[in-house]
């Protein structure tokens, strides 16, 4: 499963600046990677860790501005399509699934 973190917070003020520094620093330290500016993806072994990570998100969200989660499977997110410009980027790729006998 992955959650996935996008954010429209303000950045016109110094306050609020370092409300937004704080939340993306939270979001690294919580074990998210940046997909592109403003959204976070993280992988998650089941529903439950998801939870865990949700209920995080949402200890430290920031007092303005607008914050989005969203849960998808593993092959929903396998099927995203990502598309550049000039520049050509590799795909990350998703994670390895351990195997257990």
């Amino acid at each position: 499963m992955w959650i996935i973190v996008m954010f429209d917070l303000p950045t016109d003020t110094k306050k609020a600046r370092k409300a937004y520094h704080e939340f993306r620093k939270r979001l690294l330290n919580d074990g998210f990677s940046m997909l592109q500016f403003s959204v976070y993806a993280r992988h998650t072994p089941s529903e439950e860790n998801a939870v865990v990570h949700e209920t995080r998100v949402k200890a430290f969200l920031p007092d303005d501005g607008e914050v989005r989660l969203l849960k998808i499977t593993d092959k929903q997110f396998e099927r995203m399509k990502v598309f550049n410009g000039k520049t050509r980027k590799a795909t990350e790729k998703a994670p390895k699934q351990l195997t257990l006998f």
